[in-house]
């Protein structure tokens, strides 16, 4: 028998609509299976998809299970803040306050009276294998001394979802288009990184430093995503990641993407040292877009 979902869409990390990142989330996704949950997210073909279910603690206020067009997801940033923005709206989040219920942990959201909605990392950094700079060049259609090392060689990096994090000069960050065919060869050609990010999969965050701010943009076309204009859970190991490379105790980075897709987004970033590690936030503005019910 056919039952109707009610859903939203919300745009993440922006405060104009079709700007930021496009996020479709079912409020109360009781009843769906795995395979529907799936079969919705590519339905929508948009980078994530979201269902909030009871919690399995009553202590917090959901769980939050996260689909990308061909997966489920352990965490992802703009999952998170949109959906925690898209649950105060409906009152469900007292005193501001939300707690999700994910595959990498925990997420603690806070969205604050003005509608800007704040998401913790569940994970500390944590660092895993390199890909080579000759590789990150080859499948962002670049050339190698595009790609800078002195910082920090391209790695792969996680608060609670993995990508190779790579800086690039200013104007490759804006020349590089993605090459499918060097992914799938850099993936087979690295074994230990393909084990360390799973099955086929290879998400590309080139990043570019510009004044005290920066610029970034996601790659990962091995699993659906060809381009993404904002990415919350590659820029909190970023930023996390670049205070690594300090002495200091924190540090805020404000981060854009998306500017060349036509989708501009920012994401603000916080990280701190703790001491289980670096852990960090991002944050930003969302808006909504449209509202409906999907049959099942």
């Amino acid at each position: 028998m056919t039952r109707a979902y009610p859903f939203v869409t919300v745009d993440v990390f922006t405060d104009r609509r079709f700007g930021g990142n496009p996020l479709a989330v079912f409020p109360d996704a009781q009843g769906l299976t795995d395979a529907q949950m799936q079969s919705l997210a590519t339905e929508f073909n948009l980078s994530e998809t979201t269902f909030v279910l009871p919690p399995s603690d009553p202590a917090n206020t959901a769980r939050v299970r996260i689909f990308n067009r061909v997966a489920e997801m352990p965490f992802a940033g703009h999952p998170n803040v949109g959906t925690g923005w898209v649950l105060a709206q409906a009152g469900r989040a007292p005193a501001g306050t939300l707690r999700f219920e994910e595959i990498a942990g925990l997420v603690e959201v806070q969205v604050e009276a003005d509608g800007t909605t704040t998401i913790a990392a569940p994970q500390p950094l944590s660092l895993g294998p390199q890909l080579a700079p000759e590789a990150v060049a080859a499948c962002a259609g670049l050339a190698s001394q595009d790609i800078l090392t002195a910082a920090h060689q391209p790695v792969m990096a996680s608060v609670g979802n993995s990508f190779v994090i790579a800086e690039v000069t200013p104007d490759a960050l804006t020349r590089a288009a993605p090459d499918i065919g060097r992914f799938r060869t850099a993936l087979s050609g690295n074994p230990t990184l393909a084990s360390a990010l799973g099955p086929n999969r290879l998400p590309l965050y080139l990043y570019a430093r510009d004044g005290g701010a920066v610029r970034a943009r996601m790659f990962s076309p091995l699993s659906g995503t060809v381009e993404d204009p904002a990415t919350g859970s590659a820029a909190t190991p970023l930023a996390a990641l670049l205070l690594s490379l300090t002495d200091a105790a924190e540090a805020r980075t404000d981060i854009t993407q998306g500017v060349e897709m036509g989708r501009p987004s920012l994401l603000r970033t916080t990280a701190r040292r703790t001491p289980d590690g670096i852990r960090a936030t991002v944050g930003g503005g969302c808006v909504p877009v449209l509202r409906g019910e999907a049959l099942v």
